[in-house]
């Protein structure tokens, strides 16, 4: 990340926005979880509020310090510094994948796609895959100047679900993006 977009998402103010807003309205309605895997545990923000929603979690985290960070804050977290495409877990294992705010770092859109692929594969039968984005903007684009920045398209969203092997699939926009999906 540059290093704006590294001191707001690990501030005090993105974090209340994302345990104020963002998560609640990303896990509205879906059941809680036995055991979740979340992809892109980043600065912990959004670790700390799945801590009290599941019984068990395994944060993925790509950025070896921040998952170090990770690690030592969060002492009942499996932490696994790991690519999200490529997840040291068995198949099927989790009830819940979740992402918050990650899937607009990981470019090309093959990438992406290597993500849910994957998600798909971490999950029980019947178990769901659920985040959020920001949209693509102009605004953002500038945000992320020198940093990764290949923002989700919502048209085209449900189609690459599908294709890693989701059902009921439901994407809504709003400020932001938010997605579900059932293994």
């Amino acid at each position: 990340m540059n290093s704006l977009h590294d001191a707001y998402c690990s501030s005090p103010e993105w974090a209340e926005i994302l345990v104020g807003e963002v998560l609640p309205w990303g896990l509205a309605g879906l059941p809680r979880p036995a055991y979740a895997v979340e992809l892109g545990g980043g600065f912990g923000a959004s670790t700390a509020y799945l801590l009290d929603w599941t019984d068990r979690l395994t944060v993925i985290e790509a950025d070896a310090t921040l998952a170090d960070g990770l690690t030592a804050r969060f002492p009942t977290a499996d932490v696994r510094h790991a690519d999200a495409r490529r997840v040291p877990l068995p198949d099927g294992v989790a009830d819940a994948v979740v992402c918050f705010t990650m899937l607009h770092h990981v470019t090309p859109a093959a990438a992406q796609d290597e993500l849910f692929f994957e998600a798909a594969r971490l999950l029980r039968p019947g178990g769901w895959f659920a985040g959020t984005d920001s949209l693509g903007s102009d605004r953002l684009r500038e945000f992320h100047e020198g940093d990764v920045y290949e923002p989700l398209d919502p048209d085209t969203l449900p189609v690459r679900l599908t294709a890693a092997g989701f059902g009921e699939v439901e994407v809504e926009v709003g400020d932001r993006l938010r997605f579900r999906a059932r293994r």
